[in-house]
C-alpha cells in the first residue's frame, strides 16, 4: 500500500533523492490564510533518523505547515514528497475524538499507512474476501503490525496509566488524553512523526518519558515546541518560520540561539553605522541650498528612505522591562499545618512555610498531585481542610489560574487591560502604556480592538497572563503560564519574573522556564510538600543521585563476621554513649537547617548555599553515626 496514495501534491521521492536518506521533502511550499501568507516558496528535505524542531511566532503558521505535511490540509501552492511506503504520523495539539470512542477505538482513528492495513484487513476478513486479506495478511507478518496494540497499552502503562482499552475517552482527564496521543503516536513507530506541542497538559515525568523516547527513535521526527530542553537535547536541525520564510540551521537549539545572536551583533553594528551616516547626511540636508551640490534629488530620497528605517526600528518592543514595585510589607504569607484532601484522598498534609521577600520558588510534582490545589489555597480561592494561613496587609497576589483563562468578556482586548492597569514601568525606569505592554506579549495595536470573544482559546489564555502582570502584584502564582506563549514571548515573561522584587511560586512543566526563573522548590510527593534549596534541575541531579545511592547499597556486604564474644567492652560502651549525644545534636542541627531554607538571606548558619553544604554533610554524617550506633546495639543485645 502506498502511503501518498491519499496525499495531495504528493510525487514519488525515488527520482529526485537517494530513497535511503531523505524521507520527506516540500518543495516551494506556500500557504495563506485571511489574506497573509504564512510560508511562501518553502523547500525543505528530511533525512532518515534527523529530528527537526520548528520555531517561530505564535501564528506564524508552524500548525498549519505541519498539517500540509501530513496531508491533512492542502497547500496552495507546490509538492510534498514522501519514500515509498514511508508511515507518517501527525500527532495534533487538540486531543479529538468522536462521541462514545474508547481507548481501543482511538488507537484506529489515527491516519497512519499501517493502522489503514490493519483496518483493511479486518473489513476484508468480515466481507469474506479471502484474495485481499492474505494478501494484507502477508504484509502484516512482514511488518509485524500484530503488535501494534500490545504495545500502545504498555505504553500507557510506562506513562503511569492502567486504563481498559474499553475506557472512554470522555471519562479520562486532559492529562490522560494526552498520555493516550503521545501512546498512539510512539506506538505506531512511524518512519515520520510530526509532533505538534506534544508538551502541554503533561507532567514533567512524562515529558521526559517522551524526551528520552525521540533521542532514542530512528524515526524521523519534526517537532513544535516551546521546550527549549527538549528543542536543545534532541534536535539536529532547527527550522526558523520568521516572516513567511523558513530558515535552516543545522545543530542543536544552542547553537541556533549563538548564530541568532551573532546576526543581531551583525545587525547592531550595521545599525549603528546607519546612524552615523544619516547624521551626516541631515547635517547636509540643513545646509541652505546654494552650499549643497547639484545633485540633490537623490540624495534627499536616501535620506527619506533612511529616516523611514529608523522610525521601523523604534516600534520594536523594549528589551528589558519589568512592573512598578508594590511595597511588601513584613509580614507578607505565612502557613502553618494545612492539609488538603478530596474524595478521602490526602493530597498533602501538615504543610507549613514562612515567605521573605524575592524569593522565587519551583512547585512540582506528578499531575493529580495537588500543585493548582496549593495555589488556590495560597491565593485564598479554597481553604485548607486544617491548619492557617496568614496573608500580610500589604500582599497582593496576581495570579494565572486555571479557572479564569478561558475569558468570556464583551469588552475588547485594550479595554480589558486598561480597566485593570493604564500603565506599566518599564526596566529603565520608562513608563509605558497598557496598549504597549499588551504588544511586548504578542498583541499588536491591529489586534487590541478585538473583542474577547472573538479570540482564540490561546489568545484569551495569553490576554489573562498579561492582566495578571498589569495589576501591579507583588506575589505572583503562576499554574502552568507556558502552554500559549512562543519562545520570544517566553522571554519576555523569564525576564519579567527574574527582575520582580516579590516573591512567585511557579507551577510549569517547562523544565528550562524553572530553572531561570526559581532558585528554591516545592516538591509534592507522596501526600507531603518539601522544600529542596535548589531550581528543578538540581533537585534531579540530587534525586538521581539518591537513587544511585540506594542501587549501589546492596552490593555492600550485608553480613557481619560472627564475634565469639557477648556484650560491649568498657570502651564501646563509652562510645555508644557519645555517639546518642552526638546523634541528638546532628538531628537539632539538621531541624534548625531544614527550618532556616524559608529564607534565601543570609542567617546565622551562612549562606543559603552553605547551608545546603552543611544540611547534606551533616545529614551523611548524621547516617554514620546512626549505622555505628545500631552495631552496638546489636553487640549489646547478644
Amino acid at each position: 500500500m502506498d502511503s501518498s496514495s491519499n496525499h495531495p501534491f504528493v510525487k514519488s521521492l525515488d527520482c529526485l533523492y537517494n530513497r535511503n536518506v531523505v524521507v520527506l521533502s516540500a518543495e516551494n511550499l506556500s500557504k495563506t490564510l485571511r489574506d497573509a501568507p504564512l510560508f511562501e516558496n518553502t523547500t525543505l528535505a528530511l533525512e532518515e533518523g534527523e529530528k527537526a524542531g520548528i520555531v517561530g511566532r505564535n501564528g506564524a503558521g508552524k500548525s498549519t505547515f505541519l498539517r500540509c505535511l501530513a496531508g491533512h490540509l492542502a497547500a496552495d501552492e507546490g509538492t510534498v514528497s514522501l519514500k515509498k511506503d514511508a508511515d507518517i504520523v501527525l500527532l495534533e495539539q487538540t486531543v479529538t475524538y468522536p462521541e462514545g470512542t474508547t481507548l481501543g477505538d482511538y488507537l484506529y482513528q489515527q491516519e497512519s499507512r499501517k493502522l489503514g492495513i490493519l483496518s483493511s484487513y479486518r473489513a476484508a476478513l468480515e466481507a469474506g474476501n479471502e484474495k485481499e486479506y492474505t494478501h494484507l495478511f502477508s504484509i502484516i507478518e512482514k511488518e509485524d503490525l500484530w503488535d501494534i496494540e500490545r504495545r500502545y497499552e504498555a505504553i500507557l502503562t510506562e506513562l503511569g496509566e492502567t486504563f481498559s482499552l474499553n475506557e472512554e475517552m470522555s471519562a479520562l482527564s486532559g492529562g490522560q488524553q494526552k498520555k493516550a496521543a503521545i501512546a498512539r503516536a510512539i506506538a505506531l513507530e512511524p518512519d515520520i512523526l510530526l509532533l505538534d506541542e506534544p508538551t502541554n497538559h503533561l507532567d514533567i515525568k512524562t515529558i521526559e518519558y517522551l524526551e528520552a523516547w525521540i533521542k532514542a527513535s530512528s524515526s524521523a521526527i519534526i517537532i513544535v515546541t516551546h521546550d527549549r530542553h527538549i528543542l536543545n537535547e534532541c534536535c539536529t536541525t532547527i527550522w526558523e518560520l520568521d516572516g513567511s520564510r523558513f530558515y535552516r540551521h543545522p545543530g542543536s537549539f544552542s547553537a541556533y540561539l549563538e548564530r541568532k545572536a551573532e546576526r543581531l551583533r551583525m545587525d547592531e553594528v550595521h545599525e549603528a553605522r546607519r546612524e552615523t551616516i544619516l547624521r551626516r547626511e541631515l547635517e547636509w540636508l540643513k545646509r541652505g541650498p546654494k552650499a549643497r551640490t547639484g545633485k540633490d534629488k537623490g540624495r534627499k530620497d536616501r535620506i527619506n528612505a533612511m529616516l523611514s528605517e529608523r522610525v521601523g526600528k523604534g516600534d520594536e518592543a523594549p528589551r528589558d522591562f519589568q512592573s512598578a514595585e508594590r511595597r511588601l510589607g513584613k509580614k507578607i504569607l505565612e502557613i502553618e499545618g494545612i492539609s488538603k484532601s478530596y474524595d478521602g484522598h490526602i493530597l498533602f498534609s501538615d504543610f507549613s512555610f514562612s515567605f521573605v521577600k524575592g524569593q522565587k520558588i519551583a512547585l512540582i510534582g506528578d499531575n493529580g498531585t495537588g500543585k493548582s490545589t496549593l495555589l488556590d489555597i495560597l491565593s485564598g480561592h479554597i481553604d485548607p481542610d486544617s491548619g492557617a494561613i496568614d496573608r500580610g496587609q500589604n500582599t497582593v497576589f496576581g495570579y494565572y489560574d486555571q479557572l479564569g483563562r478561558d475569558l468570556k468578556d464583551s469588552r475588547t482586548v485594550i479595554e480589558y487591560a486598561e480597566d485593570i492597569g493604564e500603565r506599566v514601568i518599564m526596566g529603565s525606569g520608562e513608563e509605558v502604556s497598557a496598549s504597549r505592554f499588551l504588544e511586548l506579549f504578542g498583541f499588536p495595536v491591529r489586534m487590541q480592538r478585538t473583542p474577547i470573544a472573538l479570540l482564540s482559546g490561546g489568545e484569551r489564555r495569553r490576554l489573562y497572563l498579561i492582566t495578571r502582570l498589569l495589576s501591579n502584584p507583588n506575589f505572583l502564582l503562576f499554574d502552568e503560564p507556558t502552554n500559549d506563549l512562543d519562545i520570544e514571548t517566553m522571554e519576555k515573561l523569564e525576564e519579567y519574573i527574574v527582575s520582580f522584587p516579590g516573591c512567585a511560586v511557579i507551577s510549569s512543566h517547562d523544565r528550562t522556564f524553572l530553572d531561570v526563573t526559581t532558585d528554591m522548590t516545592f516538591v509534592i510527593e507522596d501526600q507531603r510538600i518539601t522544600l529542596f534549596p535548589g531550581n528543578y534541575s538540581e533537585w534531579k541531579e540530587a534525586k538521581e543521585h539518591i537513587v544511585v545511592q540506594k542501587e549501589d547499597a546492596p552490593k555492600k556486604e550485608q553480613k557481619r563476621p560472627q564475634r565469639e564474644y557477648k556484650g560491649l567492652t568498657f570502651k564501646e560502651e563509652r562510645e555508644k554513649d557519645a555517639l546518642e549525644e552526638e546523634i541528638s545534636k546532628l538531628e537539632n542541627l539538621i531541624g534548625e537547617l531544614e527550618a532556616s531554607f524559608s529564607t534565601a538571606e543570609t542567617t546565622e548558619l551562612g549562606t543559603l548555599a552553605e547551608r545546603t553544604r552543611r544540611y547534606e554533610e551533616t545529614k551523611r554524617l548524621l547516617d554514620e553515626k546512626t549505622e555505628r550506633w545500631i552495631e552496638l546495639e546489636e553487640k549489646a543485645g547478644e
